[in-house]
């Protein structure tokens, strides 16, 4: 089979263009860019630096990925960004390749939808099937795990985590991390509750859930400690993987605070 790539586009030098890859009017395809079988670039998508496009992903026009990192520290180090299977890249999305502080390298998972105008910043690490909903914003060295859903006009603040399954609300500002199934919102984010709607989507067991519930509580009580209270937790649901997620979550290293009910 023949590449499709229409007669406005430029595929500079050095570019890996698997022969299944459709290539749009006015695009621009970077020297050390690797398109996999079944990528399309709608017209006008610009990408350059070293970034690979895994197999079957879509991108929308205007989308310009994989430029220099917006960060003043950066200078001009090889870095790459890599972006997995089957994602849905919408119009006028930026996703920025990472830089020497983060491990030179951010990473996108498969079957992400990332929708008009979103932003991913350098060296954030998003897993599968995570949904960034318009104009939501990564700032650098974010981690979103899978099924994570990050609202519109969202902002996410340097170094947070967002867990698996967690929900981000609208016009939300997230400065803390988000545990695994939690869901928050507010112009600095709260933790609102558990994302019972996202749990049950994806099939969670009622036992489950229940027990998720059951640690909230104790969790974010007003007993003592958050880490007296972690430890008391940790206690009762050793034998739970899913209320281990959470527990896990929380009791791991990380720059920012745990995102908590006000």
């Amino acid at each position: 089979m023949i590449v499709t790539i229409h007669s406005t586009a430029i595929i500079e030098d050095g570019a890996t263009v698997h022969e299944t890859a459709e290539i749009g009017p006015y695009c621009i395809v970077g020297s050390n860019v690797k398109l996999d079988a079944n990528v399309v670039l709608h017209s006008h998508v610009v990408i350059a630096g070293n970034t690979s496009i895994g197999e079957g992903t879509v991108i929308f026009p205007f989308a310009s990925i994989g430029h220099q990192p917006q960060d003043l520290k950066f200078d001009g180090e090889k870095s790459e960004l890599v972006i997995g299977k089957n994602n849905r890249i919408r119009e006028h999305v930026t996703i920025n390749p990472g830089t020497t502080g983060g491990g030179l390298v951010t990473k996108i998972g498969d079957n992400c939808l990332l929708m008009m105008s979103a932003h991913v910043a350098h060296d954030c690490i998003i897993g599968d099937n995570v949904i960034l909903v318009n104009n939501a914003t990564l700032g650098g060295h974010v981690e979103v795990d899978d099924f994570a859903i990050i609202g519109g006009l969202s902002a996410v603040h340097q170094f947070v985590r967002i867990g698996r399954n967690a929900m981000i609300g609208g016009m939300s500002g997230v400065e803390n991390d988000v545990i695994p199934f939690g869901m928050v919102m507010g112009e600095r984010a709260r933790l609102s509750g558990l994302n019972l709607v996202g749990m049950k989507r994806h099939g969670l067991p009622r036992d489950d859930i229940s027990s998720l519930q059951s640690v909230f509580k104790m969790l974010f009580s007003d007993e003592g400690t958050l880490s007296e209270r972690l430890k008391k937790a940790k206690e009762t649901y050793s034998d739970n993987p899913t209320a281990k997620e959470v527990l896990d979550f929380i009791g791991t290293d990380s720059s920012r605070a745990i995102c908590q009910p006000k």
